[in-house]
């Protein structure tokens, strides 16, 4: 069966570039890079290369940026890392309601601790409003985070004129830039950045491997303890083979950047007005202009996400409900019902995220499935049913 997978926002496979830049560090150049003798110092050549690709690729200057396992650590290091090293006995930290889970459950369990958290709403495109995070700082607020870029709408949040209200107030600021990295530009300094988060599966690199960016100057307690390490911000010995990865895709990411934007979101634009034409009382979710450039989530009233996306991987298409690391979840998303969705319409929308491999034969093969799948499902639906004998 020819298989199209429309799931890149989830993972990405490993690019053919990256797997042979690591494969020499699993057997053949195996020394430790905290040891002083030759087989220690070329890896760790190998690992301050990759770092410098890394900031190459966010505007940032090698020395900012450690080495983490994944987005998970990068947001928990900078979130917990930031309140810990903060002086005074009341701490308030500011987000918004349709962050990723790393940053969502991080900022609960701060709230365990007695931390004060601003959950700020965003409109009905996924946008927060600026003024909302000027309107929630108090004297006491030590932390904003703001994603990038959303995991389920795609939608980039305006963070440079966040960023200024931040520094304007002297307040650090975080972004989880997951899933921007690699698909738009960033520039941290223009962001306004104290911290960024970035992970290698998202863009082309091995999975267990992420990045964080830290403004020199920024306290921050390490979550780890061992080590000095990645100046003792991370204690541990480092994974060579999956920072040489990271960095090889950070490499390939920063070349193609334009190129792939261009060719990826004409191929989103035309899968997205092919469904929006062929299965009736279809609408996007979230912002159609700002955004990135392959993804898109879209409602198809009617039908229940997750057995629509069963179906259609039985046709060949791979796609989801949303975030990857919630299906299985019995409420409906965060993030939508945050842009005003009802839990019945969050249920009946699916993401579509493409990538560097999509083809216009893979949106050609979504395309010819997706209206029979629609329509199987909603002929066993009583409320569609009950709504086409109406009409």
């Amino acid at each position: 069966m020819r298989r199209a997978y429309l799931d890149y926002n989830a993972t990405t496979p490993v690019d053919p570039a990256v797997l042979p830049a690591m494969l020499p560090y699993f057997c053949e150049d195996f020394g430790n890079p905290s040891s002083i003798h030759s087989f220690g110092q070329k890896t760790r050549a190998a690992i301050e290369h990759a770092r410098e690709s890394v900031a190459a690729l966010i505007g940032a200057r090698p020395a900012e940026v450690i080495f983490t396992s994944g987005g998970t650590e990068s947001d928990n290091t900078a979130i917990f890392g930031v309140v810990a090293a903060s002086a005074g006995p009341a701490k308030h930290v500011i987000t918004t309601t349709i962050e990723h889970h790393a940053v969502l459950h991080a900022c609960q369990a701060l709230e365990q601790q007695g931390v004060a958290v601003t959950y700020t709403p965003v409109n009905r495109e996924g946008l927060v409003d600026p003024g909302d995070i000027r309107g929630a700082i108090r004297p006491e607020t030590v932390l904003i985070t703001v994603m990038h870029a959303n995991n389920e709408l795609g939608t980039v949040e305006p963070l440079e004129e966040i960023g200024r209200i931040a520094a304007e107030a002297d307040v650090y600021f975080h972004t989880d830039a997951v899933q921007s990295a690699g698909k738009v530009p960033i520039a941290v300094d223009r962001l306004g950045a104290d911290l960024l988060s970035i992970s290698g599966h998202k863009l082309y690199a091995p999975k267990g491997v992420g990045a964080l960016y830290i403004r020199k100057g920024t306290r921050l307690k390490p979550l780890l303890f061992g080590g000095q390490h990645q100046r003792g911000h991370r204690p541990g010995t480092e994974n060579v083979a999956g920072n040489v990865g990271l960095g090889k895709a950070s490499e390939l990411a920063r070349a193609s950047l334009t190129s792939d934007a261009l060719r990826i979101s004409a191929l989103r634009d035309r899968l997205e007005e092919g469904i929006l034409e062929r299965v009736p009382q279809s609408r996007v979710n979230g912002s159609r202009t700002a955004r990135t450039p392959n993804t898109t989530n879209i409602l198809i009233p009617f039908v229940e996400g997750e057995a629509l996306v069963i179906a259609l991987d039985l046709r060949g298409v791979a796609c989801s409900t949303g975030a990857a690391c919630s299906s299985g979840a019995i409420e409906p998303s965060h993030v939508l019902t945050a842009i005003g969705l009802a839990p019945e319409e969050a249920r009946a929308s699916l993401r579509f995220s493409l990538g560097r491999h999509t083809t216009a034969d893979d949106v050609d093969l979504a395309l010819s499935v997706i209206p029979g799948a629609v329509e199987h499902l909603r002929e066993l639906s009583p409320v569609y049913k009950k709504q086409a004998v109406a009409l």
